[in-house]
């Protein structure tokens, strides 16, 4: 069963909220994110992507990166922008996108659940971002950012969250992006103790939905400090990360899309002809944003096309197989377009959905790529399926949308 605690966070003063609150450090570059701080010095990228305040020239794996984020954040702190609670605390942090809503609780995670499987993991981690992350959390002594888990929702959880999003927030604020993020402070030792209780009896397992490289990073880095402490007695705080739990029902997947630089070596003709011996291949007029399961989209020199996979090209009963994006590096990347590792391969790339048809049209008129896809989105319950099943979903399936804004809470386990 879970384990989460409350914890005393490091929080921006409410008048400064939206203004330090930033995008996460991984869905943008670093060109993108110098750009964005523009005029804004409360921004929390300057902590979560420090190497914005040094040299163009230098590593962003650089030693002076990770010390420069630490000491922006101790900054922040001495400033009197960043301020801890005095009680240990949960945090509601709800999420506003076209309408939709969607409440998370940030808890401490344990260390231990990440170690035995309680968490539960869908992809593999690269090494070198991965100790990115580490190094990171190892300087700074924080959790700049929480990770994204879902969780198998329970009903009493989910009115204790909504009774506590009854009271007024901390704080309340639309981005520049249109989303909406808002934040209360649970500080009832009663609410605190059933919520923990909850999660140990009622919740068997969570899953990494978003930040599959930080949370193996903080669990990382708080095995390492077990390992070191030889007084070690399982109640620091380095046993514990944090994160945003949010209820399963209340989480959409969107699609993730490739483009690719070229038809290797075949014309387009001949490309086209090999696809339709495993698709139905139909012209489509304007664009096609795929509607169903193993219906997948082609664009290809300014023409759109819905190409449905023939029975016997997948198999339901597999968690991995059902997914169309198996299918797709099943039946085109890889006999037709000779792409075969999709995390090294640098023909391929990868397009989030939030972004649209119309960036994968832009991909492939420019000239830059040769062909896009356009792909059906992963359900929650494919993802649920295929964690339960110690299964690993291909590179680049699964984009959740609205990200969680980072700064809003930071966890300390080492200052």
């Amino acid at each position: 069963m879970a384990i989460i605690k409350a914890f005393k966070g490091f929080r921006p003063r409410p008048a400064i909220a939206g203004q330090l609150a930033s995008r996460p450090y991984d869905v943008l570059n670093t060109a993108e994110a110098r750009e964005e701080v523009q005029g804004n010095p409360h921004s929390f990228l300057h902590v979560v992507k420090p190497e914005i305040d040094l040299p163009e020239s230098m590593s962003p794996y650089d030693d002076q990166v990770y010390t420069t984020g630490r000491d922006n954040f101790l900054k922040l702190v001495e400033k009197g922008d960043m301020v801890q609670d005095e009680m240990p605390a949960l945090y509601v942090y709800r999420q506003q996108m076209d309408g939709q809503y969607q409440s998370g609780l940030v808890a401490a995670a344990a260390v231990a659940d990440y170690l035995s499987g309680v968490v539960k993991k869908h992809e593999l981690t690269r090494p070198d971002k991965e100790e990115d992350r580490r190094k990171h959390v190892r300087v700074s002594g924080i959790n700049a950012e929480p990770v994204f888990f879902a969780y198998p929702a329970v009903d009493e959880i989910d009115e204790i969250v909504s009774q506590v999003q009854k009271d007024e927030p901390v704080y309340d604020f639309v981005a520049e992006d249109g989303i909406g993020h808002t934040l209360w402070v649970i500080q009832d030792m009663a609410t605190i103790a059933r919520l923990e209780q909850l999660f140990a009896e009622k919740v068997p397992f969570t899953y990494i939905a978003d930040g599959h490289h930080r949370t193996a990073a903080a669990a990382g880095v708080g095995e390492e400090k077990q390992q070191a402490n030889a007084a070690h007695t399982g109640q620091e705080l380095y046993n514990y990360f944090m994160a945003v739990h949010f209820p399963d029902d209340q989480l959409r997947i969107i699609d993730y899309n490739r483009v690719v630089k070229d038809l290797n070596g075949l014309s387009e003709t001949e490309f086209l002809a090999k696809v339709g011996e495993n698709f139905d291949v139909e012209a489509i007029e304007g664009q096609y944003k795929p509607d169903q399961l193993h219906h997948l989209g082609l664009y290809l020199n300014g023409s759109w096309y819905r190409l449905e996979a023939h029975e016997g090209t997948y198999d339901d009963s597999d968690p991995v197989g059902v997914l169309d994006v198996s299918i797709l590096s099943a039946q085109i990347l890889a006999p037709i377009l000779d792409i075969v590792d999709l995390r090294r391969d640098k023909r391929i790339e990868f397009v989030g959905g939030i972004r649209g048809l119309g960036e994968l049209e832009k991909r492939v008129d420019s000239g830059e790529m040769k062909l896009a896809f356009a792909l059906y989105p992963v359900s929650m319950q494919q993802l649920i399926n295929i964690s339960d099943t110690d299964n690993i979903m291909p590179p680049k399936t699964t984009w959740f949308e609205p990200k969680l804004r980072s700064g809003l809470v930071v966890y300390q386990f080492e200052g």
